[in-house]
C-alpha cells in the first residue's frame, strides 16, 4: 500500500470534493481519483459512495479515515518526542592555526622592504 494513496484518500475523505483535495495535495484531479481507485481496488471495497450527487464516505471508507488519523496522530507524536532539545556546547574550530614561517619565503599581504 503506497503511503501516496493513503494521503490522497485522507485529503479528499477530509474535503469531500476531489476538486479542493487534489488543489490541497499539488495533484490533478484525475491523478487523485485514479489514486483513490487504485486504493479501493487494492483493498478490495469501496472508500466512497460515487452514486450519490455529493461526495460521501461508505462505512469502509470513514473507518478507514478514522484508523489512518489515529495512526498519522501516533507517528507524529512519536517522531515529536524523538527529536532532542536544541543546545549543548558549541565546538571551536580544531584548526593548526598559522602554518610556520619558512626563513626567506616572502609573507603573504607583507611588502618588501627596499634597502
Amino acid at each position: 500500500m503506497a503511503i501516496d494513496r493513503i494521503r490522497h484518500f485522507m485529503a479528499a475523505a477530509d474535503a469531500l470534493n476531489f476538486a479542493h483535495a487534489a488543489r490541497a495535495e499539488g495533484v490533478s484531479r484525475a491523478t487523485l481519483v485514479a489514486s483513490v481507485k487504485e486504493l479501493e481496488a487494492e483493498l478490495g471495497y469501496p472508500l466512497f459512495d460515487y452514486s450519490a450527487e455529493t461526495t460521501t464516505l461508505t462505512p469502509a471508507g470513514e473507518a478507514l479515515q478514522q484508523t489512518t488519523s489515529v495512526q498519522w496522530a501516533k507517528s507524529a507524536a512519536a517522531a515529536a518526542a524523538d527529536v532532542r532539545p536544541p543546545g549543548g556546547k558549541a565546538k571551536a574550530s580544531k584548526g593548526k592555526g598559522r602554518a610556520p614561517a619558512v626563513k626567506g619565503a616572502p609573507r603573504v599581504g607583507k611588502r618588501r622592504q627596499g634597502r
